[in-house]
């Protein structure tokens, strides 16, 4: 006889039911294919155990903003499911990146040239000692605001920036990455968003995914061209812990 979920898993499972509801309406609103746009739940702040609800629901990669507690977390859970992805969506310090190296499967924050050149050191050495089997894909995140705090590389620095993760060993340069600016219309920065990817698939057309859409704003996402949201709140409610 099969136990009842437990109250936090049953809660879990009917959020994921219901994100799943809303992008792919979402989806058929945009007139898009729904297996083009994924879902990547944010893990962050929340227990390994969420993770496992959240594996054992069918979610197979999951979304860490800091380098600590993902690579605990990837220790925890990751040893025992050969099969997750873990995606770095926060921002990366430079003395961080031969441990994320040895987890990430893509870093959505990638911003800087120097980032870019640490990050392919780290993977080639990975690649070299077994840590990792593939390249490390990035997505270059855009600035929309100029605000040097909050991330992002201008607008006009990023083709010599994608030039650059392009030619870098260990690095598969994936595509791009956006939040928009505080108070802005998401309507704004994502058609923004969307003009910019467009330009870069020119000289760059490997470079296909858009990490845009968060759980307040994924239908415009949607509609300008996300293939990838981050969705946190909607799926595990409000941060259990403290971000220090």
């Amino acid at each position: 006889m099969n136990e009842a979920p437990s109250p936090r898993a049953a809660e879990i499972a009917a959020a994921l039911t219901e994100v799943g509801d809303r992008l792919g309406r979402a989806c058929l609103a945009a007139g898009r294919n729904p297996d083009d746009v994924q879902l990547l739940p944010v893990t962050k702040f929340f227990p390994a155990s969420d993770v496992a609800i959240l594996y054992g629901l069918g979610c197979r990669e999951f979304g860490e903003s800091r380098e600590q507690e993902a690579a605990s977390k990837v220790a925890e859970f990751g040893a025992l499911t050969a099969d997750v992805r873990w995606h770095m969506i926060g921002s990366v310090q430079r003395n961080k990146a031969r441990s994320i190296a040895q987890w990430a499967y893509a870093i959505h924050s990638v911003d800087s040239p120097r980032l870019v050149d640490a990050l392919a050191k780290a993977a080639t050495v990975a690649l070299a000692e077994g840590g990792r089997e593939q390249s490390l894909r990035v997505l270059l995140q855009v600035s929309l605001d100029g605000d040097p705090l909050r991330g992002g590389v201008p607008i006009d620095e990023l083709p010599e920036l994608a030039d650059r993760a392009e030619s870098a060993a260990g690095l598969e340069l994936s595509g791009l990455m956006a939040v928009p600016p505080l108070g802005s219309d998401p309507e704004r920065a994502f058609a923004e968003l969307q003009a910019v990817h467009a330009n870069l698939l020119r000289s760059h057309p490997a470079a296909t995914q858009l990490s845009a859409g968060m759980t307040g704003d994924l239908e415009v996402a949607v509609r300008y061209g996300s293939t990838c949201v981050r969705v946190g709140t909607a799926l595990l409610g409000s941060r259990p812990i403290a971000s220090n």
